[in-house]
């Protein structure tokens, strides 16, 4: 405490003389003076520019060197006032004179060592710090992108509820009237029927399991979820204090050496424990990818589900053999809707002009086919069944037209 009161009051001096207009130098002197004599310490360019607050890095050591220089004049002058030959006071005066400026050499080489060791393990502390920032950063990064994944993960699954939904109430709707048209065929209606009812059982357990995937997704994600934000609560709450006594522990590296080592040590510390965040979000990341790819199998699932509309392509064949025959009434096409439009395959070629490719379009839930080489169209049909019933109801089509494909 009473060191840092005789601080202040030099400080104060240095003041006073710099506000009278007491030259840089001057300045300098004074600082030497009261630090050796009144307080004991040895000048150094750190205590001197602390206390006089001006001077540069050259300056300063120059202005130490003068000190030194008058007090070993002083000195000199000193051993010549005693009673003792004039021969004997010069060769004393010059031997102290010497053992000074050795001693002062000697200081000077050990003060530079140490300054430059102290200056590397700066360095080496300031570059270990910025590292450990950008490791951080990349690591928040990571996060960042994993939460993205899951969101989007998220949105896709409510997605796929929403349209699961619709294709379930679509296909019921559709395969009423499937049924009432169905009763009107032969004894093979019967087997069908059967085979049916079958194929609506597997999709109903299809659907059970899809919302139990939905559900154990949900749960997975949340959990993982929650072990990321955990992991980077962990992270955070471990990193402020460290960074709060690195910035403590670089602050009293110029002065303490052992504080520089304790500090290299925690932070090496430090730096393993960020890399333990880091793995640990990046196994997080890899078990939510595997699950991103569980839902994409399920997409999958849902999509071939939604083409099939819930009907049974022994049905959907022979339905496309009584268009392909032109058996089947307009009255019967509507009556079947879309429900058969998964398993239907356009014609390869035109039935007019045998060239061109026809090409289906939709417009307003409404189907047509046409043809791009002698523009013969469907018309707008209600199905894609319907459409097709249509390109091949004239004579000719019906004669030159090929069977239509039936099973995707």
């Amino acid at each position: 405490m009473n060191l840092d009161l005789e601080r202040q009051a030099i400080r104060s001096e240095l003041e006073a003389m710099r506000t009278q207009g007491v030259r840089r130098q001057d300045l300098s002197l004074h600082a030497c003076k009261r630090l050796f004599f009144d307080l004991g310490i040895r000048p150094s360019m750190a205590a001197v520019r602390d206390l006089t607050q001006t001077g540069s890095a050259s300056d300063i050591p120059k202005d130490i060197d003068h000190f030194w220089e008058r007090i070993r004049n002083v000195s000199r002058v000193k051993v010549g006032a005693g009673a003792i030959p004039k021969a004997l006071e010069e060769r004393a005066g010059e031997l102290l004179g010497a053992l000074f400026e050795e001693a002062v050499a000697e200081a000077k080489a050990a003060l530079d060592g140490e300054r430059e060791e102290v200056h590397a393990q700066i360095s080496a502390a300031d570059q270990r710090a910025r590292d450990a920032e950008i490791r951080r950063d990349a690591a928040d990064e990571a996060i960042k992108r994993s939460e993205a994944r899951t969101e989007a993960a998220w949105e896709r699954v409510r997605e796929l509820e929403n349209e699961l939904s619709s294709a379930t109430t679509h296909g019921n709707v559709h395969l009423e009237g499937l049924q009432a048209t169905t009763r009107r065929l032969d004894q093979e209606n019967e087997v069908l029927r059967q085979r049916l009812e079958t194929e609506q059982t597997a999709n109903a357990a299809l659907r059970d399991r899809i919302d139990a995937l939905h559900v154990e997704l949900r749960q997975s994600t949340e959990h993982y979820a929650q072990q990321i934000k955990d992991a980077v609560a962990e992270a955070e709450r471990r990193v402020k204090p460290m960074l709060v006594e690195l910035d403590s522990l670089r602050s009293m590296a110029a002065t303490y050496q052992s504080g520089v080592r304790d500090a290299s040590r925690k932070e090496f510390e430090f730096i393993q424990q960020i890399a333990a965040a880091k793995a640990r979000a990046d196994r997080l990341d890899a078990q939510l990818r595997e699950q991103s790819d569980e839902v994409d199998a399920l997409t999958k699932e849902v999509t071939a589900l939604r083409g099939q509309q819930g009907i049974d392509p022994a049905i959907a064949a022979l339905l496309c053999s009584l268009v392909g025959s032109g058996r089947l009434t307009s009255e019967e096409l509507s009556l079947i809707g879309t429900a058969a439009d998964g398993h239907v395959t356009l014609p390869a070629r035109c039935p007019k002009c045998e060239e061109g490719e026809p090409e289906l379009s939709q417009v307003d839930h409404r189907f047509e086919l046409l043809c791009p080489e002698c523009e013969h169209s469907s018309g707008l049909g209600e199905s894609r069944l319907a459409a097709v019933s249509q390109f091949l109801s004239s004579d000719s089509a019906v004669q030159s037209a090929p069977p239509v494909g039936t099973v995707r």
